[in-house]
């Protein structure tokens, strides 16, 4: 009867110890933007009517081509927030902990404090389900998260409208974003796909490294106040452009020797295949 208790202790052990842990890597800590990819974007900014290799469809590509950058002169929009699907791509620092439950120490939630907008991000890991859809948007969304070996993988929905490029490409309210955080050392990768029924006809795919600070000085406020940027302007004007009327919708395609066509977007564009359809250089 020992040998069968004992048994039987042995395999509930080796149960236990085949149950892969709940958080397989560290996140925790403070991590800076390494700016090695698609720097232009993620610095001053793209260029205007750029929207080449974003598998835009017509409804983004007319929304962008009707925006004029002006607008972000207007009180209501200087402060607006980036969405959780674009706020990556910016200069930022990123502030990751954990939240333990006091009973148990499983993890309930990972937080994440990202400097740009001093937005507060919460991305719940106890298993608890998305809100309806009717549900409040926020810049942040509504977030869970979930290990995959070692790769955290966080969906999030409930996310207000934004940008996919911010040069005027936009991301609808509908959006859904599912990221990956990948760690390899003291770098860590966060890969995102958004998927938009609104404004892209294919999943628009990003990725972005970070490197692990042991710095947690430095500038952690983003205060922004509103002014009057367009003085003698109605208030009630909202800048835009109408169809056929973008003054710059050949400047960026012109510079770079390009047609018009391939600036202006589209799933295609992302493809090497594209490369067939454009006029050898001279």
């Amino acid at each position: 009867m020992a040998n069968f208790h004992r048994a039987a202790l042995l395999l509930v052990i080796a149960a236990r110890m085949s149950v892969p842990a709940l958080a397989q890597v560290d996140l925790t800590g403070v991590w800076q933007p390494a700016f090695h990819e698609d720097n232009d974007e993620r610095g001053q900014g793209p260029d205007l009517v750029d929207f080449a290799g974003l598998p835009i469809n017509e409804a983004g590509r007319q929304w962008a081509l009707s925006w004029d950058p002006d607008r972000l002169g207007l009180q209501e929009h200087q402060c607006q927030v980036h969405t959780v699907a674009y706020i990556h791509r910016g200069p930022h620092r990123l502030r990751i902990w954990e939240e333990k439950d006091p009973q148990t120490q499983d993890t309930v939630a990972l937080h994440e404090y990202i400097s740009t907008y001093e937005q507060n991000r919460t991305i719940w890991m106890d298993g608890r389900p998305h809100p309806p859809e009717y549900a409040v948007h926020t810049w942040m969304g509504f977030s869970t998260g979930k290990w995959e070996g070692n790769t955290l993988t966080i969906t999030t929905t409930h996310i207000k409208q934004g940008w996919s490029r911010r040069n005027g490409l936009p991301s609808s309210d509908m959006i859904t974003l599912v990221e990956h955080y990948i760690r390899h050392g003291n770098r860590l990768t966060h890969v995102s796909v958004v998927t938009d029924p609104i404004f892209l006809s294919e999943p628009l795919i990003k990725s972005e490294d970070y490197n692990l600070s042991d710095n947690t000085a430095g500038n952690w406020l983003w205060p922004c106040e509103y002014v009057d940027e367009l003085p003698g302007q109605p208030r009630d004007l909202v800048q835009s452009f109408m169809p056929g009327e973008n003054p710059f919708i050949h400047e960026f395609a012109d510079r770079k020797k390009i047609p018009a066509e391939a600036a202006l977007g589209g799933a295609e564009t992302m493809y090497p295949e594209y490369m067939k359809k454009m006029p050898k250089p001279k």
